[in-house]
């Protein structure tokens, strides 16, 4: 038997996610438009990457509608890097009036001006709003050579502003370098980074990388036999697994969760209102939330 059909009998063998209700909204509002082009990238975001395009702000408005109606109680901003949006500021006001949102960046673009007035929606709005920024290594010798030359420096400069401002950012780090694979020791180094920078209360969050896109070139990419299998998810999973309870909207459709937005086969239709139903976890990706109990969210 071939290597396809071996896949093909894996993947038909996947077990099904039921679907616990539509609490988390993705919004990929610039989609695979970013302005650095991270070496473990999942979904291969950099300056030149259209596969997804920025989502327009009546499109955003209009999601927007149609998850206050549908009962959506959490919302997310990702790309790329959300903040290339021409219209952000509108879109996280408007996103503010209906539930709390969490806006996924590398901190490159927050300036003192942007940092200010997010600081103002963060005080005034009737909701929380979060800000995670992605940082890879504790020293510009571990993050810029995934992040960027001169990226580390210019990320913690963003985060500072940030604080300065009043908001207290979520550091996500992707396990990218064997020395963070103790995560105990990982987290005592990037809390001794941030505490001499100013940040008192460093709030951290670990993400383990996805083997697909950029990843899968710099690393050795999935195996076949990662296929997620019948019987493999425990009772209740659907509460553990994001992908239980959110789906991702970019300008090209919707999709179970935003590390799958380039896997064609994982587009859902068009419309939200469609999405809504189980799914069955026949990507390789699955199975790293699966084994790591992962989750998206903040």
């Amino acid at each position: 038997m071939s290597q396809d059909l071996v896949d093909l009998a894996a993947r038909a063998n996947a077990p099904t996610l039921p679907f616990a209700g539509l609490d988390t909204l993705w919004l990929q509002v610039t989609g695979t438009l970013c302005n650095i082009a991270c070496r473990h990238c999942f979904i291969t975001c950099g300056p030149k990457n259209d596969s997804h395009p920025m989502m327009a702000r009546e499109h955003v408005l209009d999601t927007l509608d149609v998850a206050r109606r549908l009962g959506v109680r959490e919302y997310y901003f990702t790309g790329g890097e959300p903040f290339m949006h021409p219209h952000i500021f509108d879109l996280i006001d408007a996103t503010l009036q209906q539930g709390p949102l969490s806006i996924l960046t590398n901190g490159i673009l927050i300036t003192e001006d942007v940092a200010q007035r997010l600081g103002d929606l963060f005080r005034r709005g009737p909701y929380s709003l979060d800000l995670r920024v992605s940082l890879d290594g504790t020293t510009p010798e571990e993050n810029d050579p995934i992040r960027g030359k001169n990226t580390f420096h210019q990320i913690l400069a963003g985060g500072e502003r940030l604080l300065r401002a009043g908001i207290n950012p979520v550091w996500t780090v992707t396990t990218v370098h064997a020395a963070f694979d103790d995560r105990s020791e990982g987290y005592a180094r990037f809390r001794s980074l941030l505490e001499a920078r100013g940040f008192t209360r460093p709030r951290l969050k670990f993400i383990p990388p996805f083997l697909i896109g950029r990843e899968a070139r710099r690393s050795q990419g999935y195996a076949a036999d990662d296929l997620l299998q019948e019987g493999d998810l425990f009772e209740g999973e659907e509460h553990v697994l994001q992908c239980g309870s959110c789906r991702t909207v970019t300008a090209r459709g919707v999709y179970p969760c935003p590390i799958l937005i380039e896997a064609q086969d994982a587009r859902m239709g068009d419309h939200l209102e469609g999405a809504l139903h189980p799914i069955r976890l026949d990507h390789p990706a699955c199975a790293t939330c699966h084994q790591e109990g992962f989750s998206c969210r903040t």
